[in-house]
Order: C-alpha cells, then structure tokens, then sequence
C-alpha cells in the first residue's frame, strides 16, 4: 500500500471534458499521473463511487466550497479519483457543478487504485472492486500527507482536514 514518502504510481486516468455552450465534447481524455504530478502540488480524494450519498453530498462538495483555500495554501490542483469511467466522472462533475475546480478522473478498470493498493472490495454490496475513501496530499510527485478511511466512514479524507495539512506544508 502506498504510504507517505513514496512516489505516486505511474499509470493512467481518464477525464471527460465538455465545451462549453454548444453541448460537444472533448474526450474522454488520458491524464499521465506522472506528468501531470510534475512540478505540482495536487489535492487529491478518492471515493468507491461517483452518485453514492457520502460521495455526492460531503465528499466533492466540501472540496468544491474550499477551492479557493487550497489554491491560497498553494495547492495547484484538486483532483477526485473514483473506479468509474471518464462519461460517468464528467455527468457526475456536471452535477455537482466541479466543473474547472475539481478534475473528476476515472479508473474504470480500477488498474490505478490497484496500483496505490488502497483498494475496497464491495463485491457484497454488488460494486465490485472499488477505491477505498482517502484524500493525500502530493507534491512533485511524492506523496505527503495521506488519510484513509476505515470502511463505512467518513472523518480522515475530507475537505478541511487535508487544508489544514496543505497549510502546515
């Protein structure tokens, strides 16, 4: 399981991007972790689903609400990774109006969150292999900070939580 000190896992999301005013669109798109991580300092929140309750009504709100304090602590982007594909990530960004604030990336295949070993099997429930709920802070790369949830909660991975670590960075 990746812990704080290691490098991110190379490997590849999918984004899903729309024009804006004439309903095309562009994508879905592969994002390069590695080049996308150099040189940067990201926010990034994994959850088991895009529409599930806790997702939808905590998770992604409360990173969309302290955008602007992330950018202020220096963060240079907020990502959200979740085992959906790009066309469910870019209808679920849509719905919860993320859209330029918080890149909405897929792992369909669940290949990346295989690879970071913070996988959630919620086979029993009928989801299959999912992401465990974690936030983690990453610079140039390197994890930093990293908060994961025990299964069914949601204290550790939040919004306000992973500010106030960008802040004492």
């Amino acid at each position: 399981m990746i812990k704080v000190g290691d490098k991110l896992p190379a490997g590849t999301l999918m984004e899903y991007s729309e024009v804006e005013g004439n309903g095309c669109s562009i994508g879905p798109n592969p994002v390069d972790v590695h080049k996308a991580t150099d040189g940067k300092t990201i926010a990034i929140f994994a959850l088991p689903g895009a529409f599930t309750p806790t997702c939808s009504a905590k998770h992604v709100p409360g990173f969309v609400q302290h955008a602007s304090d992330f950018k202020a602590a220096g963060v240079d982007e907020i990502w959200c990774i979740s085992v959906n594909d790009a066309f469910v990530m870019g209808a679920w960004a849509r719905e919860q109006k993320s859209a330029g604030i918080v890149r909405m990336l897929g792992d369909g295949s669940a290949e990346y969150t295989k690879a970071t070993g913070l996988t959630l099997d919620l086979s029993g429930r009928g989801m299959g292999l999912r992401s465990n709920r974690y936030s983690m802070l990453v610079k140039d790369g390197v994890v930093r900070t990293l908060n994961i949830e025990a299964p069914g909660k949601f204290e550790v991975s939040d919004a306000g939580t992973l500010l106030a670590q960008a802040k004492a960075l």
